[in-house]
């Protein structure tokens, strides 16, 4: 099922066509209720919602609405050829254009914020499309976070995004899903082709991965085709799951060697032609209208005005905030000399914070995960008036893909309860994880993190549960963080609350890295020194932290912006309400008011503060 431009046209034609209302300049009409300017809206939430499902139809499936009038969308994936990408692009642009015609003064409160909401995104959106280069992410549900100059990168493409989906938001429950799994497939084979193009027609363009990124991705490609494919985790996902259903081993081992591995190859083969063409600059800025495009990234990932100059100070005016408050526990602690950077890594080399190596530790790493969740949950009620469920499940990072990927990574499940959230974590070394900073990481992408807050989300409208903004998402999983340390969790270990505070700083750094190495032309290098010595984190974690930035420019900004501006929020209510704020109504207005941006954020918590004074 192919999304119709025409009936997008049609429909935000009629829209606007069917009522001066919506749009400004109608003093001369007879008024009209409100319920009929929202009904109007509505409707252009709903053919946003359409074009969001239709246009990546992953999106249903990690939702959980892949059924009814969706149910095509489970035997497809997202088109990634330069055509399949301009159509996207036009229709963007199409609703868009009706999109900003209403007015939303004529709305009701909640339907204007949704509209401000939906707007805002189509609007950062339509600008990326307007690069000539890339991968534009925002209304991709699976992916929003992160917008990228390359089409395939070492954590960009359909190799390292797919064969994850496929394992965890594709269900097979029957023969029918497990069809459209090997239809997938195919697909993927065509996404690959599709990025191949673009990879071919950007690199005219004279936009090609950093030298130091291009041999990274060739070697996670060349090692995902050279596997043998009854071994690939797409094939044995399928083969697992539907063992009750049927033969499903070698039809998709033949669609893998057939299909996939050529188109691989091709990928490759047009990655290596551009070898040649590839520098070590690592920053967006050597890249055709880089620092316009680095404006772009930046406004998206952080949904304010600010500029790379003053998110740079920002890091450091934090970083030497939070150093402030480790100074003391580490006096308490027995590091009483050198810089803050240089006392934490000595406490990261302590081998008393070190999980075993190998399988012995990565055993010991999930249950030590597990033991965190347990814990967290319990302490919820005292967090959250509305609670959820929290449907969780850990999994470790599959190992054809981790060595380009995070350290880890977390979201919610579907809509419909079916599907768990997952906290996925990269365990290609143990020492990539250490006892003083896990749990908080188990904060962030698990409970009250990622898979939390994503629950709330659900509560929205299906339109507005599409949609996930980095700096809210990524600014609450750090407040998340906070809740925990707030909560007492390390009131017995104080050594783990260094590795929360270090974490925070951890994202203030960030911060001077990000915009360092894309505005200020930070080599690699100096990029990954820095990091390390004013913070004294594992340099192994730093050098995929970097190269994460060098792909995903401006994403790394989000975290620590969201964040503080949660705690701008919170003390404007503390201030406004006095006694009358209550710790578990502020936290339940944050999530409850859904994924917003942080120029929407403001009004969400604003009408909390006036609830809360009538009560």
């Amino acid at each position: 099922m192919k999304f119709s431009r025409r009936e997008l046209l049609q429909t935000s034609a009629a829209v606007v066509a069917s009522s001066g209302v919506l749009a400004a300049g109608c003093a001369q009409r007879a008024p009209v209720a409100t319920e009929n300017f929202d009904g109007l809206a509505k409707t252009l939430l709903d053919s946003a919602k359409d074009l969001m499902l239709r246009a990546y139809p992953e999106t249903a499936s990690s939702v959980g609405v892949d059924t009814g009038e969706y149910v095509a969308l489970k035997s497809q994936l997202t088109d990634r050829s330069p055509a399949g990408q301009a159509a996207i692009a036009n229709d963007v642009h199409t609703l868009l254009s009706a999109l900003q015609k209403v007015d939303t003064d004529k709305l009701s409160a909640d339907v204007a914020l949704d509209m401000d909401v939906v707007t805002s995104v189509f609007e950062r959106t339509a600008e990326g499309f307007n690069y000539p280069y890339g991968d534009v992410a925002l209304l991709n549900y699976n992916w929003s976070y992160r917008n990228s100059p390359y089409a395939v990168a070492q954590n960009t493409g359909a190799f390292v995004e797919i064969p994850s989906f496929l394992d965890a938001s594709h269900a097979v429950k029957t023969t029918d899903d497990a069809d459209a799994y090997l239809t997938r497939m195919q697909a993927y084979a065509g996404q690959l082709d599709g990025e191949t193009e673009r990879v071919m027609a950007d690199g005219a363009r004279g936009v090609v991965l950093p030298n130091f990124l291009l041999e990274k991705t060739l070697a996670q490609l060349r090692d995902a085709r050279d596997r043998s494919p009854a071994e690939w985790g797409i094939v044995q996902s399928i083969v697992t799951r539907a063992k009750d259903l049927g033969q499903y081993e070698d039809p998709a081992v033949s669609i893998a060697a057939q299909d996939i591995v050529p188109a691989l190859t091709r990928q490759i083969e047009a990655l290596e032609a551009l070898a040649p063409k590839a520098t070590s600059d690592a920053g967006v800025w050597a890249k055709p209208d880089g620092d316009a495009y680095y404006d772009w990234t930046l406004r998206s990932s952080t949904t304010t005005k600010m500029g790379a100059d003053e998110v740079h100070q920002m890091g450091l005016d934090e970083l030497a905030d939070l150093h402030a408050q480790m100074e003391p526990i580490l006096q308490s602690v027995g590091y009483t000399n050198g810089s803050v950077g240089a006392r934490m890594s000595a406490l990261g080399a302590d081998k008393r914070y070190h999980f075993k190596p190998g399988d012995p530790g990565r055993a010991e790493i999930m249950s030590f995960i597990e033991n965190t969740v347990t814990d967290i949950r319990s302490r919820m009620p005292e967090a959250f008036e509305t609670l959820v469920p929290g449907f969780l499940e850990v999994v470790r990072i599959s190992p054809d893909v981790e060595a380009g990927a995070p350290g880890a990574y977390g979201g919610a499940g579907s809509i419909d309860g079916t599907q768990p959230g997952h906290f996925w974590i990269n365990l290609r070394s143990t020492d990539l994880h250490n006892k003083f900073n896990l749990a908080d990481l188990t904060y962030h992408e698990a409970i009250p993190g990622h898979v939390w807050q994503g629950e709330y989300a659900f509560k929205q409208s299906l339109t507005r549960s599409l949609l996930a903004f980095n700096a809210y998402s990524e600014g609450w999983a750090l407040y998340a963080q906070q809740i925990a340390d707030e909560l007492g969790v390390y009131d017995d270990f104080p050594v783990g609350r260094l590795g929360y505070l270090q974490s925070l700083a951890f994202r203030a750094c960030r911060l001077v890295v990000d915009t360092g190495l894309h505005a200020k032309r930070w080599t690699r290098e100096e990029a990954n020194q820095w990091f390390v010595e004013n913070n004294g984190s594992n340099p192994e974690e730093v050098r995929g932290e970097v190269d994460r930035y060098c792909a995903w420019p401006g994403q790394a900004c989000g975290y620590k912006v969201g964040h503080s501006a949660i705690n701008r929020l919170r003390d404007k209510a503390k201030s406004e309400l006095g006694d009358q704020f209550d710790f578990r109504r502020f936290n339940d207005a944050l999530v409850l008011g859904g994924n917003v941006p942080m120029t929407v954020l403001g009004r969400v918590i604003d009408a909390y503060i006036a609830r809360e004074k009538q009560a």
